[in-house]
């Protein structure tokens, strides 16, 4: 069976794959394209019951000490973290993610996107990543953070690099752009020292000063995970869930007419084409037998998140796209301790773009036949490169 994954085609569709995964040997033993050796687990309850494990760590050093090689100046934050830094570490980014302080930015998201789609107007054919998607959520993680909105594009090519890396050997142009991104940082770190104002980016940069709060390292890894996980998802999000409602135009055409309806629709996306692919990995703390295979000490485990949201014994009729759904409870932002602080925010833009979209234009059609679309590699994302539509 691993012969048949992480290829081109099943980058282009993987859900056949999952689907015989998840009867034949659903916590499989696989070859990862980074090179790895470890466990991919494709049912639902095998993959809420890994997120939750806290036998499953993700701080790497734990077993086998040092760091994760070029990317462990990124690796510096929640994601990658257990209890204790972990509490700590989410603590200090949850200032910038309280319901409050996301539902007060509902009238500024609006703006932009009003703003967007007014230079969507007349133009037909548009690809909806470059000009809508991608710049959307960037411009949002920016104001947040304080980061300047003209480097948003340098942004761009170093999220695409960094997350492409996951897809094998990491290449020259990754490295490149990897010190590209460190060296910003720096330069824009000390920029903030020098001038702190009411941004995030201030308050962590404050906490970092008052000693073992935030460490020099903990700051570039945090900063870095907000600025890349803050847009990625968003952007997917959207993507995918208007690729779905141009393949069921009926449904494009209820929500349209109900869009009391599109929140509901936004989580039969994050379900159905999922903008992450798979958790990012675990090891295994300890020897354990964990759904009858023997998982040893060490061992890297990932969740098919994707795979997970399709399993017909948790969902009814898994692969349709049903965005009046009821029950939903799907992995999409992960779970436990580790759930997507941002999901809030994710939710909040994709229903904006979303319902903004739907009520500015009447129909929206893909422009180029659907086997033409290049899906973006890598062991994270789930999303297409480009989105060609006709509005």
């Amino acid at each position: 069976m691993n012969e048949d994954l992480f290829s081109s085609s099943f980058i282009q569709n993987p859900y056949p794959a999952y689907s015989k995964l998840r009867e034949m040997d659903p916590v499989h033993y696989v070859h990862f394209p980074d090179g790895q050796r470890g466990w991919l687990v494709t049912g639902y309850e095998d993959g809420a019951a890994v997120l939750k494990d806290a036998r499953f760590i993700k701080d790497y050093s734990k077993l086998y000490g040092g760091s994760m090689g070029e990317m462990s100046v990124f690796t510096q934050n929640m994601l990658f973290s257990d209890p204790p830094d972990h509490k700590r570490l989410r603590g200090l980014a949850q200032k910038a993610f309280t319901p409050k302080m996301i539902s007060g930015m509902r009238g500024r998201i609006q703006e932009l996107t009003d703003e967007l789609l007014d230079g969507l107007e007349g133009k037909g054919t548009v690809d909806l990543i470059d000009e809508f998607a991608f710049p959307l959520p960037i411009i949002v993680i920016c104001e947040i953070l304080g980061v300047p909105s003209e480097d948003r594009d340098k942004f761009r090519l170093w999220s695409n690099s960094m997350i492409e890396g996951t897809s094998g050997e990491i290449g020259v142009s990754v490295y490149q752009h990897m010190n590209q991104f460190i060296q910003y940082l720096g330069q824009w770190f000390q920029q903030v020292r020098e001038n702190p104002d009411d941004d995030l980016i201030s308050k962590l940069i404050e906490a970092e000063e008052e000693g073992d709060r935030l460490s020099e390292k903990e700051l570039y890894g945090l900063v870095s995970l907000l600025i890349i996980a803050g847009h990625e998802t968003t952007v997917n999000l959207i993507g995918n869930t208007v690729l779905a409602l141009m393949a069921n135009p009926e449904q494009q055409e209820m929500l349209r007419q109900e869009p009391e309806r599109v929140p509901q629709a936004i989580e039969e996306s994050l379900r159905f084409n999922g903008p992450v692919e798979f958790s990012t990995s675990r090891w295994a703390s300890e020897d354990m037998d964990f759904r009858g295979k023997k998982i040893h000490r060490g061992d890297v485990v990932v969740v098919a998140l994707n795979a997970a949201n399709h399993d017909p014994a948790k969902f009814d009729e898994p692969e349709r796209f049903d965005p009046s759904r009821e029950k939903n409870p799907h992995l999409a932002f992960g779970m436990g301790i580790h759930f997507c602080l941002g999901a809030p925010l994710a939710r909040l833009e994709g229903e904006i773009a979303i319902s903004s979209l739907l009520s500015r234009f009447a129909d929206i059609r893909l422009a180029v036949d659907e086997s033409e679309l290049a899906w973006r590699p890598g062991m994270i994302v789930r999303g297409v490169k480009e989105l060609p539509v006709s509005l």
